[in-house]
């Protein structure tokens, strides 16, 4: 338990100093998804989105990633949300992605907003301003390519009223691991 405790500080500490450097505002985020690729069109279509300027992940064994977004229904800010990630298995290093998360319906907005665990299996690589990810999990698969934060090209369609996108923004990481999400919904007051 105790070299769990210290993977895990350590971890942290990787996270922090990823996101310290890495760090973009919201709008800035959103510009960058609305012109990446395929996930551009989901801004039209889909009911919300919660998007996270930046994730910072590290690891060493054990890893741990957090990051802080917002949640928007039809571009209106509505709350705001934390994810927390743990995960075990092979993987060393730390990066730093921006995510998008679509919502097709409320129903899959309820979902979120219900604070409910994620698990998946992933296998990932990033390489300073340029990624590429796939992951099977309980909400089916999916799979993202990223040349960087200008360049960024993304591919994806609605599992189970949810599609995920992400921008690598810098770090170097390999892994393959299993992992588990939380996130953390919170309604805007007066919102």
């Amino acid at each position: 338990m105790k070299s769990i405790t210290r993977a895990l500080v350590v971890c942290a500490a990787m996270t922090l100093s990823i996101t310290a450097f890495a760090a973009a505002g919201y709008q800035d985020t959103i510009s960058l998804f609305k012109n990446a690729g395929e996930s551009s069109s989901f801004f039209g279509s889909s009911y919300a989105y919660a998007v996270f300027p930046t994730i910072g992940e590290g690891a060493v064994g054990v890893g741990g990633a957090h990051g802080k977004g917002r949640v928007y229904v039809h571009g209106k800010w509505v709350g705001n949300v934390t994810m927390n990630q743990v995960s075990v298995g092979f993987q060393l290093g730390g990066k730093a992605f921006s995510q998008i998360v679509f919502f097709e319906d409320k129903r899959a907005l309820d979902e979120f907003e219900s604070n409910s665990y994620e698990f998946d299996a992933d296998a990932s690589a990033v390489a300073i301003t340029a990624g590429a990810s796939a992951s099977a999990g309980t909400n089916g698969t999916d799979s993202s390519v990223s040349g960087g934060m200008k360049d960024a090209s993304t591919r994806g369609h609605y599992q189970k009223g949810v599609v995920v996108f992400t921008i690598a923004k810098g770090g170097l990481m390999g892994q393959l691991a299993v992992a588990g999400q939380k996130f953390s919904y919170t309604p805007r007051a007066g919102g």
